[in-house]
């Protein structure tokens, strides 16, 4: 049976501040998933597939692991790092073992990509020109387009939790002043920081909200999908205070 009191002491809890860790399973000598933490978050993978059931791949692994009487074996790969330190440490690993032009098939159960992958992330030279040496936006006159400023949830930085988000679709999709009539004709939503077209959105839905705990009155929210090539990716485009709406209305 899997100990699943493994823990760290309080002194090295102390010690050891932020950390960046992957589990390995010891079958293949194959590390199946990267992560940061502190305290003894390391060891709570292993607790959580044997107490709580999910459908996830590194549970899987995990319980397939404990099943044949063996034990995930723990790396800590850095520690006493800030936790913005140990963002940009996992992202980076993250990032190098699931890119798919260093690799045939992704090595790791990680659900997301790593933190800013899709601007800060491994790139090509040309695509490092491409990001920072944009060309301006240049609407299709048959696109109906909105644009949402990315100014307070691009990097996640803030403490209030309306800001703290995982994913650029969730950084878009969420949670925005606008005329629900004119969104729910919208063809594309443009997700933009300091200019720069990030991440460009099929809008599926569109539904106002109202969350008292969050904002005052309703905003509005989208769920759609990413457009990966789209022809505004990576474009500039200047934004008033209060920019949203763009195209042929």
């Amino acid at each position: 049976m899997y100990n699943i009191n493994t823990m760290f002491s309080q002194s090295v809890i102390e010690q050891i501040h932020y950390y960046v860790y992957c589990l390995v399973d010891p079958r293949n000598r194959k590390i199946f998933y990267i992560g940061k933490g502190c305290g003894n978050r390391v060891f709570q993978h292993a607790e959580n597939a044997i107490c709580y059931s999910d459908d996830s791949l590194k549970s899987a692994i995990i319980c397939d692991i404990l099943a044949e009487g063996l034990r995930v074996e723990h790396y800590i790969l850095r520690h006493k790092l800030s936790e913005e330190q140990a963002y940009i440490v996992e992202s980076t690993l993250i990032d190098l073992l699931t890119y798919n032009k260093f690799n045939t098939q992704s090595i790791l159960a990680n659900i997301q990509a790593g933190h800013h992958q899709w601007d800060e992330g491994i790139k090509s030279a040309e695509e490092i020109n491409q990001l920072y040496d944009c060309k301006p936006l240049k609407i299709d006159t048959c696109d109906k387009l909105i644009v949402v400023n990315l100014s307070n949830t691009y990097k996640g930085t803030r403490n209030e939790r309306i800001y703290r988000r995982d994913s650029m679709y969730e950084k878009a999709r969420k949670y925005w002043k606008l005329n629900i009539h004119k969104a729910q004709n919208a063809d594309y939503v443009l997700a933009v920081y300091k200019g720069v077209v990030r991440a460009v959105f099929k809008p599926t839905k569109w539904e106002e909200i109202t969350d008292a705990s969050l904002f005052k009155g309703k905003r509005c929210m989208f769920e759609g999908y990413e457009v990966g090539d789209s022809q505004y990716l990576n474009t500039y485009i200047k934004l008033n205070q209060g920019d949203h709406y763009l195209g042929n209305w």
